[in-house]
């Protein structure tokens, strides 16, 4: 990837230093030698988390070395005008202050992997759009997506740079005061901690240009379900395969976990490549901690072309 290129996700919520360094460590190529040996002529379905976007800056929730997070509850959002405030002043903080995220070299080898024809599709939990910055085609985003918001009353779809917009007009220095006031951590959802209460207090929120509605970032809260169209077409991604590849997830919640369910069940292998445990270890024929975005750099260029690919894809393992 070009280290210069600007992200085009609008997703402006990186926060750590991005490393652009795919390289194994010692040793870690050996370790690799059992997947490709498991997943080589095999169809894969790709299901990624938040591990994959650490590497772009972008911090986890779960990750080694991860603050505690106590993120807001859909039920918390819906429920009151007061965490709808606290919300998006904290949200508009972190769109404002943070520049925007690039994929790294983990998103770069799935998109590869795509263009070779290895995968049946890709599934992830992230909602920063890095794979598709990347080149990623055939993606169901499982939660949803930063870069669009939603009206809850009559459903209008609006960009969040144009919200964006619309926040800093309707609270000129806010960022700034903000600022001021101190800003301890980020999370991969953009909500920046801000105690201030009166700074909360003071933000005015935005409503849907349309209709005058309640907007919400277009993503799952905790709390919320997976529309089901969305969780039926990742279903049929892990179908299609005959073997499902999870990196950067710790599969703490259910709406990813169950995909590894259902390829064990089905009897297809899954290799898991995250560091930390997960909750879907005890499903894994292969589990390795390593760095993913030199894991997935290395596969995306040792794993062998398709049997009925190789004649059309031009591209070299080596």
């Amino acid at each position: 990837m070009d280290p210069k290129r600007p992200g085009v996700g609008m997703t402006g919520f990186a926060s750590m230093d991005p490393s652009a360094n795919a390289a194994l460590a010692p040793g870690e190529q050996a370790d690799l030698q059992p997947v490709l040996e498991l997943l080589g002529g095999k169809r894969l379905a790709m299901l990624t988390g938040a591990g994959l976007s650490t590497d772009s800056g972008i911090p986890d929730y779960r990750g080694p070395g991860s603050a505690p997070r106590n993120p807001m509850t859909y039920q918390e959002f819906v429920g009151s005008v007061a965490n709808r405030r606290r919300y998006w002043a904290r949200n508009h903080l972190g769109w404002s202050h943070l520049r925007h995220a690039d994929p790294n070299a983990g998103h770069a080898a799935v998109a590869l992997m795509e263009q070779r024809g290895l995968l049946s599709g890709l599934i992830t939990q992230n909602v920063d759009r890095l794979h598709e910055d990347a080149g990623s085609v055939n993606v169901v985003d499982l939660h949803g997506r930063f870069d669009q918001v939603i009206c809850l009353e009559n459903g209008h779809v609006f960009s969040r740079k144009l919200l964006a917009a619309i926040l800093e007009e309707l609270n000129p220095g806010f960022v700034a005061a903000a600022l001021a006031a101190g800003v301890v951590d980020m999370a991969p959802d953009a909500d920046a901690t801000l105690e201030d209460p009166e700074l909360i207090k003071s933000f005015v929120m935005a409503v849907c240009p349309v209709c005058g509605g309640t907007l919400k970032p277009d993503f799952v809260y905790f709390g919320e379900n997976v529309p089901k169209r969305r969780v039926e077409r990742a279903y049929g991604m892990v179908d299609d395969a005959a073997a499902l590849l999870v990196a950067g997830s710790s599969l703490t919640v259910m709406s990813g976990l169950r995909f590894v369910r259902h390829a064990a069940k089905a009897g297809k292998p899954v290799v898991i490549i995250n560091r930390g445990e997960t909750r879907g270890d005890e499903f894994a024929a292969v589990k390795l901690e390593m760095g993913v975005s030199g894991a997935l750099d290395f596969l995306s260029r040792h794993l062998p072309d398709l049997p009925e690919r190789k004649a059309s894809i031009g591209v070299s393992p080596g």
